[in-house]
């Protein structure tokens, strides 16, 4: 008997403990602190690191923001940064692909600017190491800004003002191609979202999301299977997958990552773009072939364009309900977005205020 009573107290004494334990698994759950496919943990972003070889200051993030904006870098003066990768936009554009000089029509959908700072690669053939080296490439590309990076910095050396901000950030009047890319690859690391609904949950506000958005999170958590390349603060695992997307012209399939690596199996592969911020970004892919979010998780639903035969194994058919998808949507529509004034309400620099 009182080796019954002594189990029975034992039990009453760690059942708290024992529902307690259970009540933070399913918590945990909604504030993305499990792990599930990818190897980093949902979460907020963690700060920028800055290239030793081009720190952050005031008057260079400025001068970056100016000439971010100024179509005075392409060649016939129509196409700034800003005109691809525009603030109102999630930092893109309408798309479906972006438009160059001339009205020229690219064959891919700008990347968003925004948290661009935490992918290991830029471009979405990952072509560029840095944003230092992305910031060089539009200039001369003919379908884009369509100027070369010696008649640019002639046009940049001829406005006295710029010359003068050259000369406060840099040291130097001389003007060169790698300062104009550090200048702005500065200001693009301070466009950083730290402040959504999802953010704030994460930090302890329960009520940041509705019920329908924190069964979306569970959703990307787990069924969804998004967090197999969606994970870490930046919702993205950097690297290269081909997902069965449809081509825009099957008789000129886009080889992706393969132009850069010449590895067979990254054939159609692209990399993984950030999902803060998608609401703002329609259309989706690449390509810009799925008109909106729902498209989107349907061809994931139906685990991609299955006549693609170098397909990611990672995609696979989910499964998802009607209403579990509609959660999902709910997730990444409002949960995502961001709330802070210097990623959601940048304007463009008038080009009255520009440095002349």
């Amino acid at each position: 008997m009182r080796k019954l009573n002594f189990l029975m107290a034992f039990f009453f004494i760690l059942t708290p403990f024992l529902l307690s334990g259970q009540s933070q698994v399913v918590k945990a759950i909604t504030t993305v602190n499990v792990q599930s496919l990818g190897p980093q943990k949902l979460g907020n972003l963690s700060p920028v690191i800055t290239p030793v070889n081009n720190p952050q200051s005031s008057f260079k993030i400025l001068l970056g923001k100016q000439l971010y904006f100024d179509t005075r870098l392409s060649k016939d003066n129509t196409i700034s940064c800003a005109t691809c990768h525009n603030p109102a936009m999630g930092w893109s554009d309408a798309g479906p692909t972006s438009t160059g000089t001339g009205g020229q029509k690219g064959d891919r959908r700008s990347p968003p600017v925004s948290n661009a700072a935490y992918a290991p690669l830029q471009f979405w053939d990952g072509r560029a190491p840095t944003l230092e080296e992305q910031a060089k490439g539009p200039v001369e590309n003919p379908v884009e800004m369509g100027n070369t990076h010696e008649s640019m910095i002639r046009s940049v050396q001829d406005i006295p003002g710029y010359v003068k901000e050259f000369e406060q950030v840099f040291g130097t009047s001389i003007v060169t191609i790698d300062m104009v890319a550090g200048a702005i690859a500065a200001f693009e690391r301070t466009v950083v979202t730290t402040d959504s609904p999802f953010d704030r949950y994460v930090r302890g506000d329960d009520e940041a999301l509705t019920k329908l958005e924190k069964q979306g999170l569970e959703i990307f958590n787990g069924k969804g299977h998004c967090t197999a390349c969606h994970w870490g603060g930046y919702f993205s695992d950097g690297r290269f997958h081909n997902l069965g997307v449809k081509p825009t012209d099957p008789t000129k399939p886009d080889s992706g990552r393969y132009v850069i690596t010449k590895d067979m199996a990254d054939i159609g592969a692209f990399k993984t773009p950030t999902i803060r911020d998608v609401a703002l970004r329609a259309p989706y892919m690449h390509n810009g072939s799925e008109k909106t979010l729902e498209d989107v998780i349907d061809l994931y639903n139906k685990g991609g364009n299955t006549g693609d035969a170098n397909i990611s194994p990672l995609i696979v058919p989910l499964g998802l309900t009607k209403a579990e998808k509609k959660a999902l949507v709910a997730f990444l529509t409002t949960a995502m977005t961001s709330l802070n004034p210097e990623v959601a309400n940048v304007k463009p620099i008038p080009a009255s205020e520009l440095p002349k």
